[in-house]
């Protein structure tokens, strides 16, 4: 199944929200992500299907291998290009809005070299 940007988006949120509070419902991402609970249960049962995340008895998202090797992917790319933005001189809210931008569309390879290169300028 190909995962849209907006598909890795809730996987993300769904990582940040566990990382934050343990267990994640759907209407806790529904809250953190600012979308109608409708919504929510369409994206949720899209991932569900697609194998990104279980939904146990009690009602709470669980990442599965594979969500959670995207999430940390995307949330990953965010964090970077958020501080760089923001080094750069980005106010901190565009910063935010165009790192959720790019961290869906770089390349692994572009992504990785950028990573290299500014571990390398670290040292």
């Amino acid at each position: 199944m190909k995962l849209y940007a907006s598909g890795e988006d809730y996987l993300e949120a769904v990582l940040v929200l566990q990382r934050k509070q343990g267990m994640v419902r759907s209407v806790d991402l529904a809250r953190h992500m600012g979308f109608s609970k409708p919504s929510i249960s369409h994206a949720v049962g899209v991932l569900k299907n697609g194998g990104f995340l279980t939904v146990d008895d009690d009602g709470f998202l669980h990442l599965t291998v594979i969500g959670r090797e995207i999430a940390e992917k995307i949330y990953e790319r965010h964090l970077f290009f958020m501080e760089q933005l923001i080094a750069a001189g980005v106010d901190p809210k565009t910063a935010e809005a165009d790192a959720c931008r790019i961290e869906h569309i770089i390349s692994d390879e572009s992504f990785d070299r950028l990573k290299e290169a500014d571990a390398q300028n670290q040292e």
